[in-house]
């Protein structure tokens, strides 16, 4: 597998987008380290490519900026995980903006109502942080759980969320 990776500079913050001849398959943390990938696809090679990406460093930018609220139209790879993985990552598309759900929630969305550890687990494994909202699931109490992209950064989306919501 081949990336090519391109940084996103917004608001003194750098995010690496990767993406493949299928989509974009990665989205890294906010200032995340230029190797975070690799952590999803130890097998592949990367080239960056300042120019490369552009419909995806445009969405994400418009996203960040509230002006759009959805990826719809952005070609995405989520063909690396493993089914159910990827089943979970579909799931998580259908979280609306402004909202939240529990792994719970995303459980029984799944009809697998007894797999919310594997669910988790799987929200955790996801490589397209913004882009697949894994941002918008909450713990049952309440509390925002983990995050790839740190607690100040679920914080800020979900904040984000909250003020752009229509």
């Amino acid at each position: 597998m081949k990336l090519t990776l391109t940084q996103l500079q917004f608001e003194q913050h750098t995010y690496w987008l990767g993406s493949t001849t299928a989509g974009l398959a990665f989205v890294g943390s906010r200032d995340g380290d230029a190797d975070e990938w690799h952590q999803f696809y130890p097998t592949a090679t990367a080239t960056i490519d300042s120019t490369g990406n552009h419909t995806a460093k445009q969405a994400v930018q418009a996203y960040l900026t509230g002006h759009s609220d959805a990826f719809d139209t952005l070609a995405l790879d989520l063909t690396h995980g493993t089914s159910f993985q990827q089943a979970v990552w579909h799931a998580l598309q259908a979280i609306p903006y402004g909202q939240t759900w529990t792994y719970s929630d995303l459980a029984t969305a799944l009809n697998r109502p007894q797999a919310v550890r594997a669910i988790a687990s799987a929200v955790g494994r996801n490589p397209l942080l913004i882009v697949v909202p894994c941002h918008r699931v909450v713990r049952k109490d309440g509390t925002l759980g983990g995050y790839r992209g740190g607690l100040a950064m679920k914080r800020g989306l979900l904040r984000l969320e909250q003020t752009h919501e229509n």
